[in-house]
């Protein structure tokens, strides 16, 4: 079996909508299954440079999948290893949830291995 790792990561300014009120972070961070693949996440990493808590959502087929909360000036590390596969078609994209108005940075690396 072959596989490819897939990347959706990188530094990005933050400016919160609401913590109930997650919002796309990037367009980059939009991924689609190939067809003929199923891919499956293998970890999320994140940091943040605000004093205050966010959350990365990963929004699955418009549908929050998973939360990630990470602390004020802080990061986190997750192994999703055989937690679920993504069907071919599914749409994958990583939002924020933050207080509205609150501005910083984060990091966000989430690694995917199409298989």
């Amino acid at each position: 079996m072959i596989s490819k790792p897939t990347f959706l990561q990188g530094i990005f300014g933050v400016e919160g909508a609401g913590i109930d009120k997650p919002v796309l972070l990037e367009a980059g961070l939009r991924y689609t299954v190939p067809p003929g693949v199923v891919t499956q996440p293998l970890y999320f990493r994140g940091g943040n440079s605000t004093d205050e808590l966010v959350t990365v959502v990963l929004v699955r087929d418009g549908a929050p999948m998973r939360y990630f909360p990470i602390g004020a000036r802080a990061s986190t590390h997750v192994p999703l290893a055989v937690v679920e596969d993504l069907d071919e078609g599914t749409v994958l994209e990583v939002h924020l949830a933050a207080r509205e108005g609150l501005t910083g940075t984060v990091v966000v690396d989430l690694g995917l291995v199409e298989v």
